[in-house]
């Protein structure tokens, strides 16, 4: 598969990396999460390129996952916010925080902490049964893998197989031939 054939495959994994899947998209949501909305900010941020920076967030905002709203007129800029669809991304970024806290963070530890507006204590949150709340993890889940995705598999299965077949008399066949004279 190609990268640019992620977006369209039936796993909803691959079709969110199809839509976030990239280094300087993670980064610009990380911004946006921490409050920042204005293209300046991006890039002092992130230290992305001009175009690299138009490029994501063109792609954000095709996506409804960032709105573009003008903040000045004279000349025209805009501003960058989340959607619903884009503020349902900050669990995937919290996650992914949490993981570089645990197994990426040098020695002067985290580099933030999460504090709960609610109580004011600082906070790791955890993912949780949506039925009974209970803490949940790797081992406490497994996945029921639907028609759709299933037929998918298979395909993909099956043309993996074939390619490995093909290449596999075709390197036969080179090894049985004679030597030339």
């Amino acid at each position: 598969m190609r990268v640019s054939d992620i977006a369209a495959a039936t796993c909803s994994v691959a079709r969110a990396l199809g839509a976030i899947g990239d280094p300087w998209t993670l980064l610009i949501l990380r911004e946006l999460f921490l409050g920042q909305r204005r293209f300046e900010e991006f890039q002092a941020q992130t230290g992305m390129a001009p175009y690299l920076l138009s490029r994501r967030l063109a792609k954000l905002a095709a996506r409804d996952i960032v709105a573009k709203v003008p903040y000045r007129q004279r000349p025209v800029r805009y501003e960058y916010r989340l959607t619903d669809k884009g503020r349902d991304l900050h669990a995937v970024v919290v996650a992914l925080a949490g993981w570089g806290d645990r197994w990426a963070s040098g020695p002067e530890g985290p580099p933030l902490t999460l504090i709960h507006k609610a109580c004011g204590q600082e906070t790791h949150p955890v993912l949780a049964c949506s039925a009974c709340g209970e803490a949940v993890g790797p081992h406490d889940l497994r996945a029921r893998i639907g028609p759709a995705m299933q037929a998918e598999r298979g395909v993909n299965r099956d043309r993996f197989r074939a390619r490995t077949r093909r290449a596999a008399k075709l390197a036969l066949s080179t090894e049985t031939e004679p030597a030339p004279k």
